[in-house]
C-alpha cells in the first residue's frame, strides 16, 4: 500500500514539476499574458502546451506504474484522476483566456495518456 501512495505522489510530482518547468522555459510570453488577464490565442503555441501536456502526461504514467510495481494499475488511475480534478480546476480559472478546443483537448488527453504510459511500462516483454 504504502508503495502505491509512494507511486501516486511521485507520478503526480513529477507531471508538475515538468509542467511548470516547460511552461517557464517554453511558454513564458503566454504565461505573462493570462497573467494579466489577457486573451491568448497564438495556436502554435497553444499546440506547443498540449503536445508538453502529453509529454508530462507520459511521464507521471511511467513513473507511477514504474514505482508502485504490482499495484501499478490503480495507482497509474489515481495519478490520472488527480491530474484532471486538477486540470479541471486549473482551466476553469483561464476558461476566458483561451479558445475552448484548447481547454477541451488539454483535459480530454490528460487520463488515457497517463494510463497508456502506465500500461507501456507495466507489459510484459515480448
Amino acid at each position: 500500500m504504502m508503495r502505491a501512495i509512494v507511486a501516486v505522489v511521485a507520478g503526480y510530482a513529477a507531471w508538475t514539476v515538468l509542467w511548470l518547468g516547460g511552461n517557464a522555459l517554453l511558454f513564458g510570453e503566454a504565461s505573462r499574458v493570462m497573467g494579466e488577464g489577457q486573451v491568448f490565442s497564438t495556436s502554435t503555441t497553444l499546440f506547443g502546451v498540449i503536445v508538453l501536456s502529453i509529454v508530462c502526461s507520459v511521464v507521471a504514467g511511467l513513473t507511477a506504474a514504474r514505482i508502485a510495481a504490482d499495484k501499478a494499475a490503480g495507482a497509474v488511475i489515481v495519478v490520472a484522476l488527480l491530474l484532471l480534478a486538477t486540470g479541471i480546476g486549473v482551466q476553469s480559472g483561464v476558461w476566458s483566456l483561451m479558445p475552448v478546443w484548447y481547454h477541451l483537448v488539454f483535459l480530454a488527453l490528460i487520463v488515457p495518456v497517463t494510463v497508456a504510459a502506465g500500461r507501456f511500462a507495466t507489459r510484459s516483454p515480448a
